[in-house]
């Protein structure tokens, strides 16, 4: 499995350290854009996650 070099500050529970992909930094910032709405077919490769079909924004009103 290959990993590139994580980027400090963020912690990871499974290695009990402050290291988080870029990748997963990434997918993170983009469901805290999103606020709510749904990720289709998200496409995870070496345990990173790749690419989602695609994002769906939804506007709650009430």
């Amino acid at each position: 499995m290959k990993h590139a070099k994580p980027i400090r500050g963020v912690m990871n529970r499974q290695t009990g350290g402050a290291d988080l992909h870029p990748a997963w930094l990434a997918f993170i910032r983009h469901c805290r854009e999103l606020g709510f709405g749904e990720i289709s077919q998200l496409k995870i490769q070496d345990g990173l996650p790749v690419a989602a079909e695609e994002s769906i924004k939804k506007v709650k009103f009430v």
